[in-house]
C-alpha cells in the first residue's frame, strides 16, 4: 500500500482517521480554553501551564497501569467508551464554580486515559491496514494531527473569544461525543488481541516483556531520547528570538511535515531500513549552528532541515511494529507514545534549566549535539532487529 488513496479505500481507515483528526482537534480547543478559564481565575501561569500540559504528563500514568486494556478490550468498545468519556469530562469542567481541585484531577484522570486512547487506535490502525501499510498510515495520521493542532489552537481562541472559555470546553465535549458516534458506527466488531483481563498487573507484565528483548529496548531509546533533546531546543525558541518564535514553530511544523510525506509516501523499504540513523542525526546537526547565535533567517533554514528528520519516528515504529507480537501491538504503541511524551518534558526542562547558566542559543546547541551522540551510540552499527518474543 503506497499511496494515500489505495489507504483512504481500506475499510475503517477513514472512520479510524476522523476519530483521530477528532479527538486532537476536541483535545487542542479543550486545553486552550482550560488554560484560559483557570489564569482568569488564578492569575498563576503555573497553574495554567499545567492545566493545559498536564495532561500530556499523566499519560505516564496511564502507561503504568492501564496499557494492557489496550489489546484486551474490543477496540470499537474501547474507542467508543473513551470518547464517551472524553465527551462527559469535558462537559464537567465547564460546570461554573467547579473546585480546582476537582478541575486539575478531571483533567490528569483524562490524561491517563489518553495513554489507553493512543495505544488502542495505533493497535487498531496496524490491524486495519496491515503492518505493510502501517508506516504509510501513520504518516498520514501524523499529518493530521500537525494540521489539525494548528486549526485547533486558531479556532479555539476565536471559540473563547466569541462563546467564553466554557462555551469553548462544551463545544470541545461535542466534538468528543461526535468522535464516539463515528468509531461505534465506522468501525466494525473486533475480539480482543490479547487474552487475559486488563489490570495494572498485567500493565506491568507487558511493560516488562516488551522492555526484557535488549535490541527492542533500543529501539525505543532510539524513539524517546533523541526526540525529547529536541523538543527541548525548540522549547527555547521563544527567549531565543520572541519576535521570531512563533515563525520558527511554523518553519518546524512544515519541516516536519515534508518528512512525514517523503518517508511515508516515496521512500522505499529497502531504503526506510537504512534511514534510522541519518534521519536521526538530520533532526540533531542543523541545531549546531545555534551555537553561533545566527540571524533569525538562517536559524529558520536550521529549523526547517532538522525536523524533517522527525521522520525517523516513523522508520523506528515501523520496526518495533515487525518486532512485537501482535497481541502486544497496541500495548508497544502506547508505550511508546507515553515515553516520548516524558522524554520530552524532560527535555524541555533540561533545556530551560541549562538556558538559566548559560543562554538560550548555547543550550540549543548542547541539547542538539547531545541527540546526535545519544542516536549514534543506539543506531550506529546496528539494524536494531529485535525478536518478536
Amino acid at each position: 500500500m503506497r499511496t494515500y488513496q489505495g489507504l483512504f479505500r481500506t475499510p475503517e481507515f477513514t472512520p479510524l482517521f476522523l476519530t483521530s483528526a477528532g479527538q486532537v482537534a476536541a483535545q487542542t480547543v479543550s486545553g486552550l480554553a482550560l488554560a484560559v478559564l483557570v489564569y482568569t481565575a488564578t492569575g498563576s501561569p503555573l497553574l495554567s501551564s499545567l492545566a493545559m500540559f498536564g495532561p500530556a504528563l499523566a499519560h505516564v500514568l496511564g502507561a503504568a497501569t492501564l496499557l494492557s486494556a489496550a489489546d484486551g478490550l474490543p477496540p470499537r468498545t474501547a474507542l467508543t467508551v473513551l470518547s464517551l468519556a472524553f465527551g462527559l469530562g469535558t462537559a464537567a469542567l465547564a460546570v461554573p464554580g467547579l473546585p480546582l481541585w476537582v478541575l486539575f484531577g478531571v483533567t490528569l484522570a483524562l490524561g491517563a486515559a489518553g495513554a489507553l486512547g493512543g495505544g488502542v487506535r495505533y493497535g487498531l490502525l496496524n490491524e486495519i491496514v496491515a503492518r505493510d501499510g502501517y508506516l504509510l498510515g501513520r504518516s498520514v495520521l501524523n499529518i493530521a494531527s500537525g494540521v489539525v493542532q494548528v486549526c485547533g489552537f486558531a479556532g479555539g481562541g476565536v471559540l473563547v473569544a466569541v462563546l467564553s472559555p466554557r462555551g469553548a470546553l462544551l463545544t470541545a465535549a461535542a466534538a468528543h461525543l461526535a468522535c464516539a458516534a463515528v468509531a461505534r458506527l465506522g468501525l466494525r466488531a473486533r475480539p480482543p488481541r490479547a487474552a487475559g483481563r486488563p489490570s495494572a498487573a498485567a500493565t506491568w507484565r507487558g511493560n516488562a516483556r516488551l522492555w526484557s528483548c535488549p535490541a527492542r529496548r533500543r529501539v525505543y531509546m532510539a524513539l524517546w531520547v533523541p526526540n525529547g533533546l529536541i523538543v527541548g531546543c525548540e522549547s527555547l525558541y521563544v527567549p531565543y528570538s520572541p519576535r521570531h518564535a512563533g515563525l520558527l514553530f511554523a518553519c518546524g511544523a512544515a519541516g516536519m511535515l515534508a518528512g512525514d510525506i517523503w518517508v511515508g509516501r516515496f521512500v522505499s523499504r529497502r531504503w526506510r531500513e537504512r534511514l534510522a540513523l541519518p534521519l536521526c542525526l538530520l533532526l540533531a546537526l542543523p541545531y549546531l549552528i545555534f551555537v553561533l547565535n545566527p540571524a533569525p533567517a538562517v536559524a529558520m533554514v536550521a529549523v526547517t532541515i532538522a525536523t524533517v528528520g522527525y521522520a525517523s519516528g516513523l522508520v523506528l515504529q515501523e520496526r518495533l511494529m515487525e518486532a512485537t507480537p501482535d497481541e502486544l501491538s497496541g500495548h508497544a504503541l502506547g508505550l511508546h507514545s507515553s515515553g516520548m511524551l516524558a522524554a520530552q518534558g524532560g527535555g524541555a526542562a533540561l533545556a530551560g534549566g541549562l538556558a538559566e547558566v548559560t543562554a538560550p542559543s548555547a543550550a540549543i546547541a548542547a541539547l542538539a549535539a547531545a541527540s546526535a551522540l545519544v542516536a549514534l551510540s543506539i543506531l550506529r552499527g546496528t539494524g536494531v532487529r529485535p525478536s518478536a518474543g
